[in-house]
């Protein structure tokens, strides 16, 4: 696919996550999600196990502030230092920067408290949406975008693409399994970072593609 392509599916897509976002927003605000929510719990919790416990502590800790600040910090010494590659490092800090303050942000506006049915960890602050659903779809999202084009081979694509998906997947059913986040919560994370990153990398790709024509055109 050429680049135009590429550029249409990035908008679609993140017009139809901001509109998925708006609709969880709306179904949150309402109250008609409570049955969905209570279910879904009911269901994950069904598993409850101490060694599923422990498993599920484990991703809720490396989706938390402290771990994702520390990749973060690996990734841009990468990104800086070995790959040289600065505007993909600016990239990756909007991304990063903007997925956190828009959680922050949305978290303030909605008010919404947590779920108190049973919980196996403590959390403060408000539930609406995830902020590790938010920064591990954002993290693991840009990670994959990056990386992409330096595997060359199919076999590491679809394997980066199943380490990214599963990290993103058991990230946010931690939060849903240890009590401290609604499902709805961990799918309005993930539907307002698909959003954030994916207009990111729309804006980005038409930042370079203008760049490249200015260059080809200066060279005639």
């Amino acid at each position: 696919m050429n680049l135009k392509v590429h550029l249409m599916i990035a908008f679609i897509i993140s017009l139809v996550s901001l509109m998925g976002f708006a609709v969880m927003a709306i179904l949150v605000s309402k109250h008609t999600i409570v049955h969905f929510d209570s279910t879904i719990i009911s269901f994950v919790q069904g598993f409850e196990g101490p060694i599923l416990t422990e498993i599920m502590k484990f991703f809720t800790f490396i989706g938390g502030t402290k771990p994702i600040v520390v990749i973060s910090l690996l990734i841009l010494f990468i990104l800086y230092k070995v790959l040289k590659h600065l505007s993909e490092l600016i990239l990756f800090i909007a991304v990063i920067a903007g997925a956190n303050g828009l959680f922050v942000s949305l978290k303030l506006l909605f008010h919404r408290a947590r779920p108190d049915l049973h919980r196996l960890i403590e959390a403060s602050n408000y539930s609406f949406p995830s902020g590790h659903a938010t920064n591990a779809f954002a993290l693991y999202g840009i990670l994959t975008f990056l990386l992409w084009r330096h595997i060359p081979s199919r076999l590491g694509r679809t394997i980066l693409i199943i380490l990214s998906v599963f990290m993103i997947f058991a990230i946010g059913m931690s939060r849903i399994y240890l009590g401290v986040h609604y499902p709805s919560d961990v799918i309005a994370g993930y539907f307002i970072s698909a959003f954030w990153l994916t207009f990111l990398i729309w804006f980005y790709q038409r930042y370079k593609e203008k760049r490249y024509e200015r260059k080809q055109a200066s060279q005639r």
